[in-house]
Formats: structure tokens, sequence, C-alpha cells
């Protein structure tokens, strides 16, 4: 059983010793009226009681380096270190982005080079590392095919195609790039509903974003027919990367007829992922939409790698600077030292342990497997049976596997399955690590309803009150020792 230490809560600032009291009267003297300040509320604390506060309060995190980290539709993967250690050196880490090409041609030929292994990946013919995030690449992506159907001459297609397996992100990206989103359901395999779509389609269709596999864990085996209806009414073939790492080394977007794709280098290229960065989301075309990429874009001449800023149709700059650089780097990184065969195994072994937990999960009491087959990198599962006999929810669940030292999966989406339960193991996870979140699973199943329900209990901090933690902010450390009584944000 998983038991979370307990340590001080105190805050760096209350410790004692807070105000440094020194003779700086010739400092006061040499510097300029107005610039010495007359206290500075630093701690004056030791130096081995520094280091004790932050190391305890890094062990009250939970990451890929603690357990398992299995969030369905966001590849939680471990993050090898050689990368880490490698953006550290200082040929990498002291490159300010405003040197001259002459200067960072090492730098420029890694972007160039990994924009190269992605559009061979993903079958694309041109890619660009600026998008920041996901999203981000999705917004860039959505920009680009307002750009392209105004450039034909058709402003008139202004509608998205989304279906309901979709991620949360894809009607959002539309919608801020100025398109009205249009869903269509899914069938009852859990796939894209023909019928439905082909009815959705019309003159004012811009494109159709589609994540295969989908959410469910499920490969759109009907994706040519869908891309032929698509670019037969005029639109685009957008693909939503998140799930890239299900089918890389052995299928490719392109080959699925795909005309923009976005990836997350954050996710399926095992770079650091989660608490809001830092992430990388490039994006690739086909070559009738390269004139429409943001600048700059990296080119190579044969003798020398170059920023381009001369497109003329380009929808403009998307990012400062070249994007995130440390993250670009970490992916190329990894890229190079798994080859082809290297991400076809990754994604060869991230299918099998999804399929194997997904075997086991369904075979739960309490849970349920909504749609039959086999899946791909991911599975959804629902507590729905577990709500009605015994009154525990998705939510409790997820709750409870803390206590045992293994982060929840995504709970509640996608909102087809009812209490769902998103689980996504990666590559990275041992047989040992999938049975004992399998164990874990089914003794959580076979506690206590009310043990389950009041989780966790082994965790530095209880089942929190989240109704009010969504009403009264707590954003600095002032709030904080403020806590419990009414914090107006």
């Amino acid at each position: 059983m998983y038991r979370q230490a307990s340590y001080d809560t105190k805050l760096i600032f209350e410790y004692s010793g807070m105000e440094r009291k020194e003779d700086n009267t010739l400092l006061k003297e040499r510097l300029p009226s107005g610039m010495f300040r007359e206290s500075l509320d630093i701690p004056d604390i030791p130096e081995n009681i520094v280091v004790r506060h932050y190391t305890n309060l890094s062990q009250l995190n939970y990451g890929v380096d603690n357990g398992p980290y299995p969030l369905g539709s966001c590849t939680m993967k471990y993050n090898p270190k050689y990368t880490e250690k490698a953006v550290r050196l200082p040929e990498f880490s002291l490159l300010h982005p405003y040197m001259p090409d002459e200067a960072v041609q090492g730098a420029l030929q890694v972007m160039y080079e990994l924009q190269t292994y992605l559009a061979a990946l993903s079958g694309m013919d041109k890619v660009t590392l600026q998008p920041a995030a996901g999203a981000h690449g999705e917004f860039t992506g959505m920009s680009i095919v307002r750009a392209y159907h105004q450039y034909n001459g058709q402003p008139e297609r202004n509608e998205v195609i989304v279906p309901d397996s979709a991620h949360g992100t894809n009607p959002a990206s539309a919608t801020m790039a100025g398109f009205k989103v249009v869903e269509v359901p899914s069938n009852e395999r859990g796939q894209v509903d023909m019928e439905a779509f082909r009815a959705a389609v019309s003159e004012k269709t811009a494109a159709l974003m589609l994540t295969n596999p989908n959410t469910l864990g499920i490969f759109e085996e009907n994706i040519l027919e869908l891309a032929d209806i698509m670019h037969g009414a005029g639109g685009l073939m957008y693909y939503d990367g998140a799930n890239f790492n299900a089918i890389l080394g052995r299928a490719a977007p392109g080959l699925m007829n795909f005309d923009i794709v976005h990836f997350n280098l954050h996710k399926s290229f095992a770079t650091p992922h989660g608490g809001g960065g830092p992430g990388s989301g490039p994006i690739g075309v086909k070559k009738e939409l390269e004139k429409f990429l943001p600048v700059p874009v990296i080119e190579f001449d044969g003798e020398m790698y170059r920023r381009n800023y001369d497109l003329p149709h380009s929808i403009g700059k998307v990012q400062g600077y070249m994007g995130n650089f440390a993250v670009i780097l970490k992916a190329y990184l990894y890229i190079r030292r798994l080859g082809l065969e290297g991400l076809r195994e990754a994604s060869g072994r991230a299918v099998l342990n999804a399929n194997y937990l997904f075997k086991k999960m369904r075979e739960i009491d309490g849970l349920e497997a909504p749609y039959d087959g086999t899946r791909m990198h991911e599975f959804v599962v629902g507590a729905e049976p577990a709500k009605k006999e015994k009154g525990i929810r998705t939510l409790d669940i997820a709750k409870r596997l803390l206590d045992y030292g293994i982060h929840a999966p995504t709970i509640y989406f996608p909102h087809l399955v009812k209490e769902a339960l998103m689980f996504e193991p990666t590559e990275s996870e041992t047989k040992e690590t999938l049975d004992r979140l399998i164990s874990v699973m089914e003794s959580i199943m076979a506690e206590d309803p009310d043990l389950v329900k009041s989780a966790p209990h082994n965790t530095f901090i209880g089942r929190v009150d989240e109704t009010r933690a969504a009403r009264h902010l707590l954003l600095s450390w002032r709030d904080i020792k403020n806590e419990g009584k009414t914090v107006e944000s």
C-alpha cells in the first residue's frame, strides 16, 4: 500500500530570520537615489534547510519518474534522460534566436532534419516546427485551411466537421480559426457514422478534423472512403496527431489521404509533458499547402541552412523565434536513437500493452467495455455497473488509485461512455507494472464502497472540495496562508 510521507507545511517565506540586516552604507552611497531597497524579504535560512524544503515539496508531486501515468489520449510516456542531458549542453543551451544563420548552423540542421523525419513518418511534404503545443498546431492547421479556401476564391467554406469522438481541442481550434463546427455521431462500432457524415458534407464544408485511431482507441476502418467524400466535396482532411504513437513507423496519415497533420512532440516522441508545458505541436502539409506555412521556413540549399521569411502567401508568424527548441531537440534525439525500427517497436508495444490491459480490465466486476473488437494504443472502460450496484463513481475510483501510488487515468472522457475511464499504458510500462495496475483495480472494485468514496486516504491532501476550489481560487502563497477563509479571486 502506497503511503505519502507527511512534511512540514510551512512556506519558504514563513521560516524564521526572514529579514536580512546588513551594513550597506557604502553600496547605498554609490547607487542612485531610488534604486536602493530599505528591506528585502528573502528568507535568511541555512542551505540544508532550503534544500530539504524543496526536496520535500518535490516528493509531494507525481510524475512519470514516480510510477505509471496511464492518462488516455495524452501519451504520458517515460522521458529518457539522455535527451535531458543533451539539451543542457552549452552548445545548445547558450544559443540565442537572434544569432545569424551562419552562427547557428548546427541548430538549424537539427530542426531541418527533424522536419524531414516528421514528413517521412507522416507522409507529408513539408513541416513547420513553430507551433508551441498540440492545440496551437491545430489552430495553425485550421488557419492554413482558411487561407487555402480564400486563396481559391471560396471564402464561403466556413464549416468544419468534427466527430463526437474527437479531442475537445478540435472544435475549440476550429472555432478560434473562424469556422462553424458541425458534429457527426459515432456508430455502434465506435467509428464515424458514414450516413451522418455524408449528410453533413456540403458546399460550405472546409475540412474534416479526425483523430485516427480515435479517442476510443479504435481505428477508423472507413478512413479512405471518408477522405474520398471530403476531397470530392472540395474540403481538406486534417489529422489530429495526438494518437500518432499508435501507428508510428507502421502507417502514415499521408497514405490515408490527409492533407494536414499536427504532431505532439511532447506525446509521441517522449519529451516532457504536463503541467502546462513545455510542448511542441509541429504541423505537416501536402505540397499544395506549402505556400501557406507560417514563417520562417527552414531550408537547405546544399551548403547552408537558412531561415526563409519570403513566403508571400504565408499565414504569418504563429510563435516567437523558432518554436520550443529544447523540446524539438529532445524529439530529434529520440528519433535518431530509435530509428524507424525502434519507432515501429515502440508503437507495437504500445498497442500490445493496451490490448493486454483492456482484456483484463473488461473482466473486472463493476466495469464494462463498450464496443467490440481490439483496440490500438488506448481503450475506454465504463464504471456504470459499479455506480448502479455500489454507488461508486469513476471519480471515486480515480481518487482511490492515488492511495496505491498510481496516477489516475483520464476520467469522464470521451462522453460517449458512461462513467468513462480511459487508459493508455504506452510502450514504457512493463508487464509487471500492468499486472499490478490490474490487481489494484480488482482490489478497489472489491473494497467497501465507503472506503472508496472517501478516498484518497494516504496522500498529503485528502478529498478536495472541487466546487469550492473552483469558486475560491488560491492563486498565490498569500492566498494559501489564508486558506480556510473566503478568498476573493
